[in-house]
């Protein structure tokens, strides 16, 4: 798990020139991705599938879902189709069968998918205005518009949490953590320190809950 406060501390504070509306979008909606994507690197095929939690969160099943958050938010609604076969969205589809990858599907099927959705995505958003309206067809009729703005802001929300996800999980795999690949966003420590880290902060929750119980 990361956390940003470290590094935004060591960072130097510069000047940067302003950006427009739709820069601001992409950068952060593709931070996103690429942190995503990144969680993969170095597993094998069982540990990218592996389910984590009891309901079944898994790091490829989470850049499937987010491949097809980004057709649905930023393609359909738009009236921009991808011409993509999601049968995960078909009639008769299994609930979830988004958030998890069948043993058909490999890893490289998956990621490029995603990339895709990228592709399809950004061509949307160089396309048309920040106010453009569409229609998500998923919706409640007559609570189904959303400007383009609103609807990338909301896939850059959606990724970010499941870049969050992700990064629980790798943890809990093989230990490594990590922002992205040039940013570590931890403060330095070696293992041995982790360990006393993890072992304070185990006493202060037990002493809290001991004081719960007492009261």
């Amino acid at each position: 798990m990361t956390t940003s406060h470290a590094s935004d501390a060591a960072r130097p504070q510069t000047e940067q020139a302003p950006t427009d509306l739709r820069t601001d979008l992409r950068f952060y909606l593709q931070s996103a991705r690429d942190a995503l994507l990144w969680k993969l690197e170095g597993l094998c095929e069982y540990d990218v599938r592996r389910p984590l939690t009891p309901t079944g969160t898994n790091l490829l099943g989470l850049v499937k879902h987010a491949a097809g958050v980004e057709l649905g938010y930023l393609g359909d609604t738009f009236g921009r189709p991808s011409g993509e076969t999601l049968p995960w969205l078909e009639d008769g589809a299994e609930p979830n069968a988004d958030m998890w990858a069948a043993p058909d599907e490999t890893r490289e099927q998956v990621v490029e998918l995603y990339r895709r959705a990228w592709a399809h995505a950004d061509a949307t958003i160089d396309a048309l205005e920040p106010d453009a309206v569409g229609t998500v067809p998923w919706w409640p009729s007559g609570r189904d518009q959303v400007t383009l703005h609103h609807a990338v802001v909301r896939v850059i929300a959606d990724t970010h949490r499941h870049a969050g996800h992700a990064d629980i999980l790798r943890e809990l795999l093989d230990g490594a953590v990590g922002m992205n690949e040039g940013n570590g966003s931890l403060p330095p420590g070696d293992p041995a320190w982790w360990q006393d880290h993890r072992a304070r902060l185990e006493r202060a929750a037990q002493e809290a809950g001991a004081r719960d119980q007492r009261s």
